[in-house]
């Protein structure tokens, strides 16, 4: 059998590279969920706390998702907006993806190398519980820099002609040189240095395609370079409090749940009892759609993984039955747009890690401003499908409980999660765990659907998605106190707190940057940045910072599945299998509902906070 292993050193290095950070990374994935699981049952069940398992899971979790980055950039999959690039001739973007790969390049050696000696430094530092160095949690981000820096120059080198290099080298030692004279002028600027370094630079590299969190790191590692005698290893040191935050934790968990839905079966049964309840009526595969991503997004934390469980199982109908494919990618961005707030979200959590807003606060007062976009999105569909003839076939009664009871697994699911977090059980870092253990036994044992081979890349893709999305709240936070360090806290204070109309501008104002900032940052990233400092002022104009990370995180989800820039829109495209021109013009009336149904959350405090405690 002739050997399927590349050849060339630097080749099998790599696929050695690829198989080992890949299959340490799942390891991980399922180390931590063993540990988070165990110390539920040892503290709920046996009433003997495991004193010793959420530092442990805190210290693996950082080696997950550092492993987690390398992957992303190994495969291309760190968050990146694409706008502009994918319309530039091949030549040039091969100049554009040559200068990427150089920034990352510098940006992880730039702060590997202080890097080194904050590691060294830690080792003095013992942990709490477990008495052992805290280099052992910093070196895996020191290990992930390591194989970032080699990813980097391979994609620099790999297939590059002498002149693309020369090129790109003339290019980074030119805006290098510049930047080094220009110091006289960037201390005489002041703050004016925060523009060039947080707005222009971090705006090229965004829009010439570079990953968002080595735009905000490259601009982090140059400002304090080029501006201040600040050591480069208080980078490292940011970014290290950024990633750790013990809340974070649930990010690998909850992304791993959504991805084990549609294997073992738990998506499909909830699908089939939606189809069998209005799937014969005008329009009923579209209000399907919205109800199976409401549903399925009480139980998965990422959108990515909603969409990718419902669009195999509806759309391919939809299309049989006549629907226009830029009508189903509008339908589903908007459906993904809706859920933001669904718990338990990946943005609530990080959101109340990065602000210090209760989780579970978040979590009770989500619901019901999706549930007002949800019935938004509802009445659009009736009025846009009044017209149309039914097609589907109405399921007999006997049928339709059928599909009921086989749905009851799944649908219980959603309902332990809540219950577990509200009720104390676990927390809003450990119930995902349990989520999972029970998906996994229901796959098994009930609906008897569970592809092995599957796993492995599951684990594999929870990972590398964690590891990206990690990494932008590190190199975020980093940014963060640069900004901070430099007085831009109490300079946003002052501009908004100028804004005329009191709290109703305030929020007006909010609303418009959140959609700004989502759909060109892809949402997360404006939140990490501008929540610590937005949530403050919102609280000193009398908005309940519930009501308040509701609205921004509504906001940012509408600009982040809008065209032209937002990511999330090209995402849905690329699920749906459909062109990005068939859905450009059809997809402004449902964000427009979308709008309408933040107005209402905005306006309305009760929306959000009705039902707090």
């Amino acid at each position: 059998m002739e050997d399927a292993r590349p050849a060339g050193i630097l080749q099998r290095l790599d696929y050695l590279i690829d198989r080992v950070v890949e299959a340490v990374a799942a390891a991980l994935v399922v180390i931590e969920v063993v540990i988070l699981f165990a110390g539920v049952v040892w503290r709920y069940v046996l009433d003997l706390p495991l004193v010793w398992s959420g530092e442990l899971a805190a210290i693996l979790f950082l080696w997950l998702v550092s492993l987690g980055a390398v992957i992303a950039l190994r495969r291309g999959e760190h968050m990146r907006m694409t706008f502009f690039v994918s319309r530039l001739g091949p030549a040039m973007r091969r100049y554009v993806a040559r200068t990427s790969a150089m920034i990352v390049a510098l940006f992880t050696i730039c702060v590997l190398v202080p890097g080194i000696s904050f590691t060294i430094q830690q080792q003095a530092i013992l942990t709490p519980t477990l008495q052992i160095p805290g280099s052992w949690e910093v070196a895996g981000q020191m290990v992930a820099l390591a194989l970032l820096f080699y990813t980097a120059l391979r994609q620099l080198f790999a297939g590059a002609t002498p002149t693309e290099l020369l090129v790109t080298a003339a290019f980074g030692l030119i805006v290098g040189v510049g930047l080094w004279f220009a110091e006289p002028l960037l201390d005489a600027i002041g703050n004016g240095d925060l523009v060039v370094f947080f707005v222009v630079m971090v705006g090229i590299c965004i829009f010439a395609g570079v990953p968002i969190a080595f735009s905000f790191g490259i601009s982090t590692v140059a400002y304090i370079f080029y501006t201040s005698d600040i050591p480069l290893s208080v980078v490292v040191s940011q970014m290290d409090q950024g990633m750790a935050s013990i809340e974070l934790l649930a990010v690998p968990m909850f992304i791993v749940l959504g991805l084990l839905l549609e294997m073992t079966g738990i998506a499909r049964a909830l699908v089939d009892l939606l189809i069998a309840l209005v799937g014969n009526r005008r329009g009923g595969l579209s209000y399907v759609l919205v109800g199976a991503i409401y549903l399925i997004a009480g139980i998965s934390g990422s959108k990515a993984a909603d969409q990718a469980a419902v669009a195999p199982i509806l759309l391919p109908e939809m299309r049989r039955r006549g629907a226009h494919p830029g009508e189903l990618v509008a339908l589903l961005a908007a459906a993904a747009a809706m859920s933001e707030t669904i718990p338990p979200s990946l943005v609530l959590i990080i959101l109340g890690a990065v602000t210090g807003v209760s989780i579970s606060a978040l979590f009770t007062g989500g619901l019901l401003p999706a549930g007002v976009a949800a019935l938004g999105l509802i009445i659009l569909i009736y009025f846009r499908t009044r017209h149309e003839t039914p097609t589907g076939l109405r399921v007999a009664p006997r049928q339709g409980a059928r599909l009921l009871v086989v749905a009851i697994p799944a649908l219980i699911l959603p309902v332990l999660i809540r219950y577990a977090v509200l009720e104390g059980i676990t927390t809003a870092t450990e119930v995902a765990t349990v989520g999972v253990v029970y998906a996994v036994l229901v796959g098994l044992l009930v609906y008897r659907c569970f592809d092995w081979r599957r796993v492995m890349p599951i684990l594999v893709e929870t990972a590398a998605l964690s590891g990206a999305i990690l990494l932008i709240i590190g190199a975020a936070s980093a940014m963060a106190w640069s900004l901070t360090q430099a007085g831009f806290a109490q300079t946003l204070a002052d501009i908004m707190g100028s804004v005329p109309g009191g709290r109703a501008g305030f929020m007006a104002v909010s609303i418009v940057l959140f959609i700004v900032l989502g759909s060109v940052l892809e949402g997360l990233p404006s939140l990490v940045l501008f929540g610590p400092l937005l949530f403050p002022l919102a609280q000193q104009q009398g908005i309940h910072q519930v009501q308040y990370g509701i609205v921004a995180i509504l906001a940012m989800g509408i600009g982040l599945f809008s065209p032209p820039f937002g990511v999330g829109f090209y995402q849905t495209c690329l699920i749906a299998r459909s062109s990005s021109d068939d859905a450009l013009g059809r997809i402004w009336p449902y964000m427009a509902m979308l709008v309408v149904a933040l107005i209402l959350v905005a306006t309305i405090p009760w929306i959000s906070t009705g039902f707090l405690p």
